[in-house]
């Protein structure tokens, strides 16, 4: 209760848990795309990219207003991820070695045009590093209004051209074959991605957008095989992470807002690896076990059949002790037995086996469908 009061009472904190929110959940959306497409690095790349457009900004226009350093952003980050094309199609080098140039040499310009920014005699230019580790306190109610217009333009876009993007990321060569222009929607795709990583500059800063991007959407892949659903589950984790990341840092002193959102991500992301119902490491084991299991006791009941199929009396008994070679587990052996006897597929007597009338039926059963 404290906390809702203190989010509808209180301006900062209600600005930044809606920015963070928003932000996180434009993120989590577009980043499945990416994800889809194997191209997780290019969130990093294109983030880090993103800094030379706005000190560059700066140094020609003097001003800070986001709507302009956001404009400058992405067009160097466009820029970039066009040159990043480039070099894949033109040259042998491979698409992450081309991320890898690309992120380098931006970074690296950036740094120094914002190295030079610092040392201008002005005043103004106080706080444009916080475009390097973001600073989510400093967000006001138009830099959320910006956020929500480019991010509702980015959204319409991906709805209207939602089956495109959905045949560009699994299958690009069939939608070439059906004449999509696959050049197109690949640099719209694209675009969209630097958007949403622009938008989010300010609040987590160049070095932490990746993850912003690329966390939600690989933590709901975990528990869907649906794009549909992958792609608003991770725009639900993604605002639940910003949202609570926010308030968290609000609430306990010295906690910066941008890193507390990145880990709240990462421990929803690591849960979801461990247990996300379709493809977590947990789930991934059980189901692991069972098949193992199920195919062990299949393998101990077919071969106790070969062991009576040919016999006159097929309720005829047998030790126990001639199945031990077959699982070479004498603990395991027990439990298969024990479960079949249950069943009432064998029947157990004085350290004997033997099939039941009804073990009978359903191994000729199974035979005549083999």
């Amino acid at each position: 209760m404290d906390i809702l009061k203190m989010f509808f009472s209180d301006y900062t904190i209600r600005t930044v848990s809606l920015g963070a929110g928003l932000l996180s959940l434009i993120s989590g959306v577009l980043g499945s795309f990416a994800v889809l497409r194997k191209q997780s690095l290019i969130g990093d790349a294109i983030s880090h990219a993103s800094l030379p457009g706005i000190a560059l900004v700066f140094l020609i226009f003097r001003t800070k207003d986001s709507i302009f350093l956001a404009l400058g952003a992405i067009a160097i980050s466009w820029i970039a991820a066009l040159l990043i094309n480039a070099i894949v199609d033109n040259t042998k080098i491979k698409y992450d070695s081309a991320l890898g140039i690309i992120l380098s040499v931006f970074f690296g310009f950036g740094m120094v045009l914002l190295t030079l920014v610092q040392k201008l005699p002005d005043a103004n230019q106080a706080g444009l590093d916080k475009y390097l580790f973001g600073q989510a306190a400093s967000l006001l109610a138009k830099d959320i209004i910006n956020m929500s217009i480019l991010g509702s333009i980015s959204l319409i876009i991906l709805l209207i051209f939602w089956k495109e993007f959905k045949l560009l990321s699994f299958d690009s060569e069939y939608a070439k074959s059906l004449g999509y222009n696959i050049k197109f929607l690949d640099t719209l795709l694209t675009t969209l991605i630097i958007v949403a990583i622009v938008v989010g500059l300010q609040t987590v800063g160049v070095v932490l957008m990746s993850a912003m991007l690329i966390a939600p959407a690989a933590a709901s892949r975990q528990w869907t095989e649906k794009i549909s659903i992958m792609v608003i589950l991770a725009g639900i984790l993604g605002f639940i992470s910003g949202v609570s990341g926010a308030i968290l840092s609000s609430t306990v002193s010295k906690l910066p807002t941008g890193p507390t959102i990145i880990l709240i991500m990462t421990f929803i992301t690591i849960f979801s690896f461990l247990f996300g119902s379709k493809r977590g490491l947990v789930w991934k084991w059980l189901r692991f076990k069972v098949k193992k299991t199920n195919y062990r006791k299949e393998f101990l009941i077919d071969s106790m059949y070969e062991i009576i199929k040919d016999h006159d009396n097929k309720s005829h008994e047998h030790s126990i002790d001639i199945l031990k070679p077959i699982l070479q587990n004498n603990n395991e052996l027990k439990v298969y037995l024990k479960e079949l006897q249950n069943q009432n597929i064998i029947n157990i007597k004085n350290y004997n086996w033997s099939f039941t009338q009804k073990g009978i039926q359903a191994m000729k059963r199974k035979e005549v469908k083999e």
